[in-house]
C-alpha cells in the first residue's frame, strides 16, 4: 500500500507552524506555564501546494456516490442534488451562530418549523424535534421519551423491549442503553413478523416494540396494524425505525400503521449527504401523548397581531416541551442537514411519492435481472426475500454458490470492488446466510442497473480462485479483518 509522503516534508525549521509575532512584548508570559508547549508540535513542514496534493491524493483513494454505483442496503446511498449545497451556503444561513438571539434567526427558525411540520405530515405524527444528529441517537431519544411516559403514568415496571430478529442492530443497542431488557422474536418462514411469537412475548412488562417497515429483507409487513394492536393492548408503545422510509413516502405512514414514535434519517430519505460517521440528522416524531417528553428545543411560532408586520406574519422561537428529557446534544440540531433536506423537500414536494415509486421499481427490476440471468453460472443465488414484490431493497444468499464452488458472500462483495462498485451490505440481516443486501435507490438509471446485473452475474461465473482472492485492483487489497479490528492503527508513527 502506497502512503503519502506528507510526513517526510522537512522544510525550514518552524515553517509548518509559524505564527505572527506577539502583538505586545511579554505576551507569552501571560499564558500559564502549565498550558505552554514544552516543544513545537510535530506537524509536517509542508507548503500549501504540498498539503493540497496530499489531500487530493487522499480523496482519490475514496469511493463515494459521486464515484460510482453504491448499492449499500438499508443505507439509501442516493445522489444528493447540488442545488442543496448552493442553498445551505447562502449568505445569512452559512454564518449563523447557535448562540444568536431568536430575533436574528427568524428565517432559520421558519425553516426548522416548516421541516418539523413536513416530517409530522409524512409520518403521521403530531410533533417532531430536529435535535438528534444521528439515526441511532434519534432511536435513543425516542425510547427515552417512551420510558419517561411510562414513569409519568406510574408504569415504570415496564422494562422489556421487543425486537424482531431482522431488526437493525442499533434497535436493541439503543433500548439497552436506556436500561431495557431485549426480547428478540423470530421471523416467520416468509421473512415477516410472526404474530404468534409476538403474542407470546408481550406482557404487562412490555415497554415497546421496535420495528422497521419495510423490514431489512425489503418486505412490507402487511400485518403491522395487528402487531400494533397486540402491543397496545398489552400497554406497550410502538417505535418505527425510519431507515427504510424511502420505500413508503407518500404511500402510507407509520402513524396509520399504529406507531407512536419514529425516527427519520435525513441523510437517507431526504438527501442530506452521508458524513462517513457524521454529521447526520435523525429527528424524531411522536404522537401527542409523547410530545411533552421530546428533547429540547423544538421550533414554534405565534401569530403577530401588530400593524406593519413583515415576513409571513409569525414570530418564531425555541420552545422546551414541559416534561422534556432534556438535550441529547449541545445545540439545536444539525442545521446544515436540516436546510439541505428542506431544500430537497421544497424542490420536489408532492413528487416525493414518485421518488418512492422509482426506488421500489429499481429494486424490483435489478432483483429480477439478477435472478433471471443466474442460469448457467456455478450456482443460482438464493433469493433471501421470498416474495413476488419487494420494496426498496432485496437480499440474496450466496449459500448455493459457497456450497458449489467455495465462493462466499464476502468473496463476491470483494470482487465487486474490482468492477468499480461499492459492495452491497454484507452478512446482514443475519437471518439470511451468506447475505448480500442490495438497495439501488431511485437515482440510478436503467443502464447502470443493467451493467451492474451483468457484472454481478459475470462474477458468479468466474474462476473461484479469482473471486476468493479479490480484490485485485484496489489500492488496499484483502486484509485480515480480525487482525485489523484487534490491532487498530490510530496514530501515524512519528520520531522524537
Amino acid at each position: 500500500m502506497l502512503l503519502s509522503d506528507i510526513y517526510e516534508f522537512n522544510g525550514a525549521a518552524g515553517s509548518g507552524w509559524s505564527q505572527p509575532p506577539p502583538m505586545f512584548e511579554g505576551a507569552e508570559e501571560t499564558i500559564p506555564i502549565a498550558l505552554r508547549r514544552s516543544k513545537l508540535p510535530e506537524w509536517p513542514r509542508a507548503s500549501e501546494p504540498e498539503l493540497v496534493r496530499h489531500y487530493t491524493w487522499l480523496s482519490q483513494r475514496n469511493f463515494g456516490i459521486d464515484t460510482g454505483f453504491y448499492p449499500l442496503g438499508s443505507c439509501t446511498m442516493k445522489h444528493n442534488p447540488r442545488v442543496n449545497e448552493r442553498i445551505v451556503n447562502l449568505a445569512g444561513i452559512d454564518r449563523i451562530h447557535p448562540l444568536q438571539p431568536e430575533h436574528q434567526i427568524q428565517g432559520l427558525l421558519a425553516i426548522f418549523f416548516e421541516m418539523q411540520e413536513m416530517l409530522e405530515i409524512c409520518a403521521g405524527m403530531n410533533q417532531v424535534t430536529l435535535q438528534p444528529v444521528a439515526g441511532a441517537q434519534g432511536e435513543f431519544a425516542a425510547i427515552r421519551c417512551i420510558q419517561e411516559y411510562h414513569r409519568d403514568i406510574g408504569q415504570s415496571h415496564r422494562d422489556k423491549v421487543i425486537v424482531p430478529d431482522s431488526a437493525h442492530g442499533t434497535n436493541p443497542a439503543s433500548a439497552a442503553m436506556c436500561g431495557y431488557e431485549i426480547i428478540e422474536i423470530p421471523s416467520g418462514s416468509d421473512g415477516r413478523l410472526d404474530l404468534d411469537a409476538l403474542r407470546a412475548a408481550v406482557g404487562d412488562d412490555t415497554a415497546a416494540m421496535m420495528v422497521t417497515n419495510p423490514n431489512t429483507l425489503g418486505i412490507f409487513e402487511p400485518e403491522i396494524a395487528q402487531a400494533a394492536e397486540i402491543v397496545h393492548t398489552a400497554g406497550g408503545q410502538m417505535y418505527y425505525d425510519g431507515a427504510n422510509f424511502n420505500a413508503i413516502l407518500g404511500k402510507t405512514d407509520p402513524g396509520r400503521m399504529g406507531f407512536d414514535a419514529v425516527h427519520y434519517n435525513l441523510h437517507k430519505t431526504f438527501s442530506q449527504p452521508h458524513g462517513g460517521g457524521g454529521p447526520g440528522s435523525g429527528p424524531i416524531g411522536v404522537k401527542s401523548h409523547l410530545a411533552p417528553y421530546l428533547p429540547a428545543p423544538v421550533a414554534d411560532r405565534e401569530k403577530i397581531e401588530s400593524e406593519g408586520i413583515v415576513g409571513d406574519g409569525f414570530r418564531y422561537f425555541w420552545r422546551t416541551p414541559e416534561k422534556s428529557i432534556g438535550k441529547v446534544q449541545q445545540w439545536h440540531g444539525n442545521a446544515g442537514a436540516v436546510i439541505r433536506s428542506w431544500a430537497f423537500y421544497r424542490r420536489y414536494g408532492r413528487e416525493l411519492e414518485k421518488m418512492s415509486e422509482h426506488a421500489v421499481l429499481n429494486a424490483n427490476y435489478l432483483r429480477h435481472r439478477i435472478m433471471q440471468g443466474a442460469e448457467g453460472v456455478h450456482a443460482m443465488p438464493l433469493d433471501g426475500a421470498p416474495a413476488d414484490v419487494v420494496k426498496h431493497e432485496f437480499t440474496l444468499s450466496m449459500t448455493p454458490l459457497k456450497d458449489a464452488v467455495g465462493v462466499s458472500g464476502k468473496d463476491v462483495a470483494k470482487r465487486l470492488l474490482d468492477y468499480g462498485y461499492m459492495s452491497p451490505t454484507l452478512y446482514f440481516p443475519m437471518i439470511v446466510p451468506e447475505c448480500l443486501m442490495i438497495e439501488p435507490t431511485e437515482t440510478e438509471s436503467k443502464e447502470v442497473l443493467d451493467k451492474f446485473a451483468e457484472d454481478f452475474l459475470a462474477i458468479l461465473a468466474e474462476d473461484p480462485e479469482i473471486v476468493t482472492t479479490a480484490p485485485h485492483d484496489t489500492k488496499v487489497r484483502r486484509v485480515d479483518e480480525v487482525l485489523a479490528a484487534r490491532s487498530l492503527v490510530l496514530r501515524h508513527p512519528l520520531s522524537d
